[in-house]
């Protein structure tokens, strides 16, 4: 595939002053912004967190009580790295099209999406290894392969001159969010998908495919993911390409069950597979239970419309009052899935790090751009997520908002 090989790349363990290093780059602001919830009465904008009240939770806890009665061993024991094999089917399973073939061998079961970064960053990223990332960059990521001190190429699809192959190429691995992009929110269109995938298999560069909210369509019919593109080069009975996608359940049925997965060609699951068994030997075994009862009943399905008509209506609330609050100092789009509203100053010198904690002061919590720039030099944005609060808490914290926007403008002038 590429010169950085899954097995061949894995990085050495990081020396005392690389930890000393990557310790003194933590990002304060992420840390005020993460511990900005246990405040009384903020209306928390800032995380990327579901509406608690799409648990179901009683139709989770009957079956956690047929998984452990029924299959003692599989819920109680230590279970394979790779995970159980009937959810390792049953992914294959879900996610093969006529031009995808997958089998269980495609497949990794990983303790949430953020494990499945973490490996991908031990398997294929050597110390100050270059990523391709599409920028802004998920703040997990960022934080998953820290340790590494990697070096960051920032693909900016929007801009005209943008060359998938020579952004690619000397690229130990892209990373991507093509779905409703964690910060931004934006939908990658089908020509750059297309242009990616023929550009990591032109390059032999590992694309990871991030999907986490694939499924929240509000407005839009979902695209090819890549993998499914990258699977009409193939020709073999399973996939053997250079995709690595990535998923899980955490907005599909809840977080807490952490149950994310890998799919990829066997030698890169091959590897991540050695890199698991030495983080947590396995995935919890009742909630792999617990997910593939989740699938197999047709649980996940019968919660999409209800998840997405709930997002959709908190999404509308949250566009409204912006326009009603903040149209003077921020630009957005409004997004046809996903969970967040990117909102860009018009104002190139106001800066959303220092706005933070006006906001908090004011009640509110936003999470600044920084914290999406390896560099931490973009400061200009801000993403809101509109997902976890009613319409009407949308609405104040909007207006909370607004109200710290002003505090800032005066004390600037």
């Amino acid at each position: 595939m590429n010169d950085a090989s899954p097995i061949r790349s894995a990085s050495a363990p990081a020396t005392r002053p690389a930890f000393a290093r990557w310790l003194a780059t933590t990002n304060d602001v992420t840390r005020t912004f993460l511990s900005a919830g246990r405040i009384p009465g903020l209306i928390n904008m800032a995380g990327g967190l579901p509406a608690p009240e799409t648990y179901p939770a009683a139709e989770l806890a009957a079956l956690a009580q047929q998984a452990i009665a029924q299959h003692p061993q599989d819920t109680l024991g230590y279970g394979p790295i790779e995970g159980l094999p009937d959810l390792r089917d049953a992914l294959a399973a879900r996610f093969s099209t006529p031009t995808l073939r997958l089998s269980r061998d495609n497949v990794l079961i990983t303790t949430s999406g953020m494990q499945g970064l973490d490996l991908i960053g031990k398997v294929l990223l050597e110390q100050g290894g270059l990523i391709a990332g599409q920028f802004p960059t998920y703040l997990g990521a960022l934080d998953a392969w820290k340790p590494h001190s990697p070096r960051f190429r920032n693909l900016r699809f929007d801009e005209p001159d943008f060359d998938p192959l020579a952004a690619l190429a000397g690229a130990q691995f892209a990373y991507t969010v093509p779905n409703f992009s964690n910060p931004t929110g934006r939908l990658v269109g089908l020509p750059m998908r297309h242009a990616l995938v023929d550009a990591a298999h032109a390059t032999g560069t590992w694309l990871v495919e991030d999907d986490p909210y694939g499924t929240l369509h509000y407005d839009a019919a979902p695209l090819p993911r890549m993998i499914e593109l990258s699977g009409l080069k193939g020709h073999g009975a399973s996939y053997d390409g250079p995709i690595v996608y990535m998923g899980t359940l955490s907005k599909e049925i809840a977080p807490g069950l952490r149950i994310g997965w890998v799919i990829a060609a066997p030698e890169m699951i091959g590897a991540l597979t050695m890199a698991k068994q030495g983080s947590d030997m396995c995935t919890s075994g009742v909630t792999q239970r617990i997910a593939l009862a989740a699938l197999e009943s047709g649980l996940v399905e019968r919660m999409q419309p209800v998840i997405v008509n709930l997002y959709r209506e908190r999404r509308d609330a949250l566009c409204t009052a912006l326009a009603e609050h903040l149209e003077d100092w921020f630009a957005w789009e409004v997004p046809v899935g996903g969970m967040f509203v990117w909102a860009v100053a018009r104002d190139p010198l106001l800066d959303t790090d220092r706005l933070l904690p006006l906001a908090i002061e004011a009640g509110v919590c936003i999470t600044p751009s920084s914290v999406f720039d390896a560099s931490g030099q973009y400061r200009r944005a801000i993403r809101i997520n509109f997902t976890l609060n009613p319409p009407d808490r949308l609405a104040e914290g909007v207006r909370r908002l607004a109200g710290a926007v002003q505090m800032m403008s005066r004390q600037r002038s």
